[in-house]
């Protein structure tokens, strides 16, 4: 196969496996099988830049830190819906429609209101020119590059019935799936959990660095079409219209002829909206006829030709018997609430996530309170509020823990942390366990066939306490052991135990894991706050567990996206006799501790070796990525931030001032992109 041929066939597979997570919430690959085939695809189009398809998958991936975004003029004005709870104001609403055009047959559009934030996309001759928030209707932020990692937007429309200049409207979400996947991300590394689908979204949209935007997978629905020029009749051809051209429209919207076909489509909607990827809070009903919508007009606040139909918030009352108190890998003391039995949203609920001690007291709860359960993107329910009314007598005020509820150990909270945290990582067995559980992870060494049930059988039998144990385990060790888990929930047992079959399959998991890349062997190591792509970054950079162990704070910090919590956790790690002798026992096991060939980037040449580079500002040919690795496949050294190491800022267009101003501060070669390209002649 030739270059050109590997190029298309990847292009095509990766915007296939795009398409099937976000729009079917489907993973058929994991992360890092995704991220090989991408880099091959960059390194390929590296090396032959002619055969790069326009809208490439890799130019979705973001790598842009911008110290502020500025604010931008909507050039249509974003105006807000008028919004109703109440079925019999939608009916009102149309007989408002009737009496203003009472002649005329009237048909809508019911389109899904999507829990996000509110996005206003331009594009002019085809290009992606930029992405602008709501903000206040008339003005919002712009923060294109962000909008940019969106890998279902396209950048470049290809269509010739496009107007020059357009503009498209939707609402940037983060689907369930990636929700659940930061959440669990960010449990790893010690970080509180984020509260809901959409706060994770409103925050990661306004983030300063969009390589991190880029890796929690956002996306958008595309509903609405603007041009100076009208070139549509109705509503219905403009979605038909931005699906045509490659816009992610949602399959679920539908055109009704009449008031009672939109009331039947909310009734589907009330309990179909659960069987969604993403959140969405109510349905969105406009006239389909552009003409009947100029001659309805508009309010001082909204037009007359939509409103917004809000589903009540899924919510039960019950009551909160107890508080259990959960040890994470990395020492948090997570409390969970146990409820009385009650159903939500079709299903029974029995617990409820409460965050930290901030949240039980920012509640006001007490054990035997009534509480207010509502079910949203979250892995399990939150509780949102109290019935105080019904308060008994007997209610008793919560005490946080001050030691472990398992070890006993005195609980420690970390200067600007809101977790409370038990500090004996080698004795407490929840930790222990967790870490067991964190390394085997497909994510991680890929041995989850082990499973939680066998990990605390090992545990319990004190085969394993650390991960090095995993390599000692034989055939004769595993063989024949079992035990009866109950589960305390439902009250059924089941027998877990090791096979001949079951024995083997998890021996040979063990040993093809020293197989697995040195970037998920540091993952699975479990270093505080380093995640997969920490992992990836201080991998790539050091290239071997040797220089990471005997780097310096400044030195770790000094790699791109690695800040100096991070840094100093890494540190920290290494300086634990314990952890530098497990380290020496998994290099003996036989794992992979340098990063392998295909991680690294092909050296083209060696003239830009012993040089440092920074960008700022954007640039018409390049994306941040390509401009990175191009350094790199020269010998050249990206910084984190402007320093007296640093030699070369390339500037682009639209430049950060801070980053132009200190360099010149400190004597640093500002160069342009093309100046940059006359160093690799």
């Amino acid at each position: 196969m030739n270059p050109q041929q590997r190029i298309d066939e990847l292009t095509q597979r990766l915007h296939y496996l795009n398409q099937r997570y976000y729009q079917d919430a489907i993973s058929e690959v994991s992360d890092y099988d995704f991220d090989q085939l991408l880099q091959e695809l960059t390194q390929l189009e590296l090396q032959y830049p002619e055969f790069k398809h326009k809208g490439s998958p890799t130019q979705h991936v973001g790598g842009t830190v911008s110290k502020e975004f500025k604010t931008v003029q909507h050039r249509y004005p974003m105006l807000s819906l008028s919004n109703t709870y109440n079925e019999e104001e939608v009916l009102e609403w149309e007989e408002r429609i009737r009496k203003i055009i009472p002649d005329e047959p009237v048909e809508f559009i019911c389109e899904q209101k999507f829990d996000g934030i509110s996005l206003s996309i331009r594009y002019e001759n085809g290009l992606l020119t930029a992405g602008v928030t709501r903000g206040d209707g008339t003005r919002g932020d712009d923060i294109t590059n962000n909008v940019k990692t969106l890998r279902t937007l396209p950048h470049h429309i290809e269509a010739e019935d496009v107007p020059p200049i357009f503009e498209v409207r939707g609402e940037g979400y983060m689907p369930l799936i990636s929700f659940n996947k930061l959440n669990q991300e960010r449990v790893d590394i010690g970080e509180e959990a984020l509260m809901n689908p959409r706060n994770a979204a409103a925050g990661t949209f306004k983030l300063q660095d969009s390589g991190e935007v880029a890796r929690r997978r956002l996306d958008c629905y595309l509903y609405s079409f603007l041009a100076d020029t009208e070139i549509f009749n109705t509503h219905e051809e403009s979605l038909l219209a931005l699906q045509r051209w490659g816009f992610n429209v949602s399959p679920t919207w539908r055109k009704c002829s009449s008031i009672q076909e939109v009331m039947a489509y909310i009734h589907e909607w009330e309990t179909k909206r659960f069987d969604l990827p993403l959140n969405t809070d109510g349905i969105v009903v406009k006239v389909n006829s552009f003409a009947q919508q100029r001659e309805l007009g508009y309010t001082s606040k909204s037009p007359r030709w939509a409103i917004a139909y809000k589903f009540k918030a899924e919510s039960v009352e019950t009551t909160l018997r107890s508080i259990s108190y959960q040890v994470g890998r990395t020492g948090a003391v997570t409390p969970v609430a146990n409820l009385t039995p009650v159903l939500l949203a079709g299903t029974v609920v029995k617990r409820a996530s409460l965050h930290n001690a901030n949240e039980i007291e920012r509640l006001g709860l007490r054990l035997g309170d009534h509480v207010f359960v509502e079910k949203g993107g979250e892995i399990i329910p939150k509780i949102t509020g109290v019935n105080l009314e019904k308060r008994p007598e007997a209610s008793e005020v919560i005490h946080y823990p001050t030691t472990c509820p398992v070890c006993g150990t005195p609980l420690i909270q970390r200067e600007g942390e809101v977790a409370r945290l038990c500090p004996n990582e080698k004795g407490c067995p929840p930790q222990i366990r967790a870490r067991l559980e964190h390394f085997i992870q497909r994510k991680a060494m890929n041995m989850d066939s082990l499973g939680e049930g066998k990990i605390e059988l090992l545990y319990e039998k004190g085969l394993v306490r650390t991960v090095a144990d995993f390599y000692t385990l034989s055939y004769e060790t595993l063989f024949g052991l079992e035990k009866v888990i109950t589960d305390p929930e439902t009250g059924k047992s089941k027998k877990i135990g090791f096979r001949e079959k079951t024995t083997q399959s998890i021996l040979n998991a063990i040993e093809a894991s020293k197989s697995v890349p040195f970037e998920r062997v540091l993952f699975a190591i479990g270093i505080r706050y380093v995640g997969e792509t920490g992992a990836q970054k201080l991998a790539r950079y050091f290239k071997t567990i040797e220089a990471i162990e005997n780097a310096t704070a400044e030195a770790l910090a000094a790699v791109p996206e690695i800040g100096g919590r991070i840094a100093q956790s890494v540190v920290e790690f290494f300086q634990d006799a314990d952890n530098r002798a497990l380290v020496d026992q998994l290099k003996a096991a036989g794992l992979q501790m340098t990063v392998g060939q295909e991680a690294i980037v092909e050296q083209l040449s060696d003239k830009l070796l012993g040089k440092t580079f920074l960008y700022t500002g954007t640039f018409q040919n390049f994306e941040r990525e390509d401009l990175e690795r191009l350094i790199e496949a020269h010998a050249g050294k990206v910084l984190s931030g402007v320093s007296g190491k640093l030699n070369y800022l390339i500037v682009g267009e639209k430049p950060g001032a801070s980053k132009v101003d200190k360099a010149k501060k400190l004597n640093v070669q500002l160069i342009t992109i093309e100046e940059f390209l006359d160093l690799l002649v």
